[in-house]
């Protein structure tokens, strides 16, 4: 194989990326601004896009090559087989849409931001190759185990036994180098930033930020769709050319992450933030005419970073952990820590932050001025809200959209009323190919890159191990399900680390049990201390500038950057009518005083 065939191949499996040397500059431009790669924050490569997850207990794969757990049907583990994914999902997850219950609390834009903040700090990309490594089978019409192939297979009990035998699945592409614990064994990539640093508007590429850059402004905006607006604000750019029609799959939004056009929430949050970068650096040039565009980028993207940082911390994590919880887990802030690895863990990206997969409503309200129902713009089935930007442009925009998160509750997690079956059975039904289970995805990318079980993780946090019945029904709090499980799983030790860790109680004021309260907060308190660029760092903002971005309001963003007049103080709290909501006026919707941002012009033009 010549020089050129291993670069191209290099290229093709994205090795040359992952394996690429890394340089750290140390002048004052990289000590002011992060990396966009997210490079030399921490020790070179922590955290940086295109590195291996982290591992915090070694990875139990069914054999030495690295093969998923549960790819032999017969393999035993402690003794039994692991079920079928799809049956678990069929006989622990799938919740009738009409069977739910409403969170009292807490609102959908909760269950919005823990989604829009995942797409900050983890993406896995699945193995470039659709075919069988072996055979050379389409793995979408073959229900063979062939890497890259490792489809879900359908029960005999299953309701959809007759019209399909599995459920296509591609197992996540391998690290190119060793583990992250200096074992041969297989990893995983994370191919974007693990920090909260707004990566999902900025890209963690210099070409994806680039290109979504306006490089003919002077203000170092944002570019903007040039078709089409939001009565009057902009929309994002168009990934190809023309307007989003339902017969045009090409048509979707360009941003910084590549999941952007999930669905209609995940876009309206894309919209408004990108919204808000050209209003921030709007606002800088007015305080600081003197600066270049590359300095108003990157002084917009910092503070979109800090408030990202703000938000998450003191405002979604509390609700998510339980303020006592918070408290015992995650300690105050004391500083930037050069020993703690920020790296996304397995863990953490496979499992434990998709626990909010189970407090999503199966219908999407799209709602008027006032909060009133829209007739023109009705609630849609969730399904139909998938990869659908078209919606956006021709069905009035984002505000509905956004009205509709603001005002409607999330689903409540509790036993018998897991995963919506517009999740386990209708999951991309409205783009014309075989609906998927979102419930078994989950269970099965944990047996692809080998998740230790359930009792491991309960171990690992120093919780108990439940062995018997009853241990696993005082765990869970529940006799049935735990019966469940075991008829299932044959002993606890086998559960899959996601299913039992959402199936635990919650703890008080919090909407997670003890070990997803683990593993979210370690993953979450690295994530903090091991950043370089953290914003409550002593010299990455002044104490000025420090009061006002603890001031940050999801709520004023909202009001900022659309059309919406009146909004709720606390965004993530459930508000019980539109009679509740204040005007954006109002002074608990406070703005973010720029002020602190002015510099005296020195007579040249600050270069970055």
């Amino acid at each position: 194989m010549s020089d050129g065939d291993v670069a191209e191949l290099l290229q093709v499996t994205g090795c040359s990326s992952e394996l690429k040397s890394m340089h750290c500059d140390t002048d004052c431009l990289s000590e002011r601004y992060r990396s966009i790669t997210g490079e030399c924050n921490n020790r070179s490569a922590w955290g940086a896009a295109n590195i291996p997850y982290s591992r915090w207990l070694e990875p139990e794969y069914e054999d030495a090559t690295g093969m998923p757990r549960g790819w032999d049907p017969d393999h035993s583990y402690n003794g039994f087989s692991l079920p079928p994914v799809r049956l678990v999902s069929q006989e622990v997850l799938y919740t009738h849409n009409d069977n739910i219950s409403l969170d009292s609390t807490l609102s959908h834009l909760l269950v919005e931001w823990g989604q829009w903040i995942d797409h900050d700090l983890a993406l896995t990309p699945q193995s470039p190759s659709t075919a069988a490594f072996r055979t050379a089978v389409d793995c979408t019409r073959s229900c063979s185990r062939d890497t890259p192939c490792f489809p879900i297979q359908i029960p005999s009990s299953d309701p959809r036994t007759g019209l399909q035998s599995c459920m296509p699945f591609f197992r996540s592409a391998p690290s190119c180098g060793r583990g992250p614990l200096g074992r041969g064994h297989r990893e995983q990539l994370n191919a974007i930033t693990s920090y909260v640093d707004a990566s999902m508007v900025y890209g963690s590429s210099p070409g994806v930020a680039s290109a979504l850059r306006d490089r003919l402004s002077p203000r170092g905006a944002l570019a903007l769709n040039p078709q089409h607006s939001d009565h009057g604000l902009a929309y994002m750019p168009f990934l190809s050319h023309g307007s989003p029609r339902r017969d045009n799959a090409t048509s979707c939004f360009q941003a910084g992450d590549s999941r952007a056009n999930e669905h209609l929430g995940m876009i309206a949050l894309h919209t408004v933030f990108l919204r808000e970068h050209n209003r921030l650096v709007e606002a800088l040039y007015g305080l600081n005419p003197h600066w270049s565009p590359d300095t108003l980028y990157q002084e917009a993207r910092k503070i979109m970073g800090a408030v990202h940082q703000v938000l998450t911390w003191d405002h979604y994590l509390p609700r998510v952990l339980g303020e006592s919880a918070l408290s015992r887990l995650m300690p105050a802030y004391e500083g930037y820590n050069a020993d703690v690895d920020p790296s996304v863990a397995n863990v953490f990206a496979a499992a434990a932050f998709r626990f909010a997969h189970v407090t999503i409503q199966p219908m999407v309200a799209r709602l008027g001025p006032g909060y009133s129902l829209d007739p023109q713009h009705p609630p849609l089935a969730l399904h139909h809200s998938l990869f659908a930007s078209w919606r956006v442009v021709q069905e009035g925009g984002v505000d509905p959209v956004l009205r509709g998160l603001l005002l409607s509750p999330a689903k409540l997690q509790v036993p018998g009323q897991m995963m919506v079956e517009e999740l386990t059975e209708r999951l991309f039904q409205a783009q014309g190919g075989m609906p998927l289970d979102l419930g078994a995805l989950n269970l099965q990318r944990g047996r692809d890159h080998g998740l230790p079980g359930y009792s491991s993780w309960r171990e690992f946090c120093g919780l108990s191990v439940p062995n018997t019945t009853a241990d696993l029904a005082d765990v869970l709090g529940n006799r049935p399900l735990a019966h469940k499980f075991l008829e299932l799983y044959g002993t606890a030790r086998n559960i899959d680390v996601w299913v039992g860790a959402i199936s635990e109680p919650a703890l008080p004021g919090g909407r997670v049990g003890p070990l997803l309260a683990c593993l979210l907060a370690r993953q979450f308190r690295a994530l903090r201390d091991g950043d370089r660029f953290w914003w409550e760092r002593e010299g990455v903002f002044t104490a000025a500038q420090r009061k006002q971005l603890r001031t940050a309001s999801l709520s004023r963003i909202i009001c900022d950057n659309s059309h919406i007049q009146r909004v709720p103080a606390d965004p993530f709290s459930r508000t019980e009518s539109a009679d509740a909501m204040l005007p954006c006026a109002h002074p608990l919707i406070p703005q973010l005083d720029l002020g602190p941002w002015k510099e005296p012009d020195t007579g040249t033009n600050q270069q970055t």
